[in-house]
């Protein structure tokens, strides 16, 4: 198939930072605060009781991945959109939760003690914009971001899209069906490479002097969600929406978001604050094309490492040490039987 700037992709979890956006944008117009605990902005559901106070749950900390939620998810999205299900559903326990996740968004540690990474975190987001705008999420969005960002090819869902426009879905090969999402701020943008760049350059003094946040967000709260608020192996790896990379102390130098979904979704956006440049990445078929790519251009441009790519890579290595331990292990006393069975014939 023809692909090209203009063709629209489901971008995952990247549709986060620009979620972040449409919550700071309420921040700016004094209609959330960033430190109020997020029950304060909801009505049509609560968190799970839990052992922990539900007051240090505040929108920041949802925004960083450091609220206490101990949810993980990502969303799988539903082949069937009339599976898909109501907001307060999804919270409560989604359907489309990934493998090994039970679905339910709770808190599962002392908020503020550190980060980790919570997709149900981003859907209350998306209750807190709903309740506090009075709007469905993706019409908000729609006028309070994406259109004023000039991305008119871009919505929260696949309502609107035209088919012609929207780029296959492939996992091994095989072309799977689009799906549908109920968590949209959480993984449900659809997006083009042009408009994408677009997002990144709002990010940037225009060419004209426009200024960083063009309108939406004020530059002032650019400058916080780029402020290291989530660590990580004890370096700030974690803004109010984006992925920070860079110095270990003092500002970063860039930030950017990945975004996965199974199956046959794989993309990356990364920014250079200081000299505009970066690299987009959307793509089918290969969940590790668009991370690795955004991870060795950050590596190649700026000579540090991607964290959270070196912290999978660490996951992954330690899965196979201990698989090859239990495979000696097995092996060892596979062959200590043998050795005594042999000793009993002879």
């Amino acid at each position: 198939e023809r692909i090209g700037p203009d063709t629209v992709f489901q971008i995952a979890s990247m549709s986060k930072w620009v979620t972040a956006w449409g919550v700071l944008a309420l921040v700016d117009r004094g209609r959330v605060d960033l430190d109020a605990p997020v029950e304060r902005y909801l009505t049509r559901w609560r968190l799970p009781a839990s052992d922990f106070d539900h007051d240090g749950v505040t929108v920041r900390r949802l925004l960083s991945h450091t609220a206490g939620l101990a949810d993980g998810l990502g969303y799988a999205g539903f082949v069937d959109p009339a599976a898909v299900q109501s907001l307060e559903a999804s919270l409560a326990r989604a359907t489309d939760a990934g493998l090994g996740r039970d679905g339910v968004v709770r808190v599962g540690l002392e908020p503020g003690a550190e980060w980790r990474y919570s997709g149900g975190g981003y859907t209350v987001l998306q209750l807190l914009i709903e309740e506090v705008s009075g709007r469905p999420f993706a019409e908000y969005m729609r006028a309070e971001v994406l259109e004023p960002l000039g991305m008119l090819r871009s919505t929260y869902g696949l309502a609107g899209v035209i088919d012609a426009d929207l780029a296959a879905h492939f996992s091994d090969g095989v072309r799977v069906p689009h799906r549908s999402f109920t968590a949209q701020a959480a993984a449900a943008l659809h997006t083009t490479v042009s408009d994408s760049t677009r997002f990144l350059a709002a990010h940037l003094e225009g060419p004209d002097g426009e200024p960083p946040g063009r309108g939406v967000v004020s530059e002032r709260t650019l400058t916080e969600m780029t402020t290291p608020h989530g660590s990580l192996f004890g370096l700030g790896i974690w803004g109010l929406g984006p992925l920070l990379y860079g110095p270990v102390l003092g500002a970063p130098r860039v930030v950017g978001h990945d975004g996965f979904n199974s199956p046959g979704i794989s993309t990356t956006a990364r920014l250079d604050l200081r000299d505009g440049s970066g690299i987009i990445v959307l793509s089918s078929g290969d969940p590790e094309l668009a991370p690795d790519l955004g991870a060795a251009w950050v590596y190649h441009h700026i000579g540090s490492l991607d964290v959270i790519t070196l912290s999978a890579g660490l996951g992954r290595m330690a899965t196979l040490i201990a698989v090859g331990a239990a495979v000696l292990l097995v092996g060892a006393l596979v062959a200590g039987g043998t050795r005594r069975a042999w000793r009993r014939r002879t």
